[in-house]
């Protein structure tokens, strides 16, 4: 029973506006090769700079400003914009979602019924 009730919240919760903005925001991210090619570079950067620090050196004034210049880049670009808003939107509406099962649980437990149904 448990198992179809959460079937059916993430059935509706796939027809939410929220989680259809977040797939096509993620699609979206998918296909601009300007912000792929930008986030790989800044993956690549940040892991130069954790293997400077792991070796207990400073990473160079140029690795730094080269990463920072790096995620500004992205996190300028409309596509990476959207995809942020979409996010939030979508975690807003998980949160309100979490917050009523967690008041139904506290119902739950302080019910001295067993229902199932």
């Amino acid at each position: 029973m448990l198992d179809d009730k959460a079937e059916e919240l993430g059935r509706l919760l796939g027809q939410t506006e929220e989680y259809k903005a977040l797939r096509r925001a993620t699609e979206a991210i998918r296909e601009d090769k300007v912000v792929q090619q930008a986030l790989q570079e800044a993956e690549r950067l940040a892991q130069e700079i954790e293997r400077v620090a792991q070796q207990g050196q400073e990473p160079t004034k140029e690795q730094v400003e080269k990463y920072d210049g790096t995620l500004q880049s992205v996190q300028g670009h409309p596509v990476y914009q959207q995809m942020v808003a979409a996010q939030s939107n979508f975690e807003k509406l998980m949160a309100k979602v979490n917050s009523r099962i967690y008041e139904g649980m506290k119902k739950g437990a302080a019910s001295p019924i067993i229902t199932l149904g």
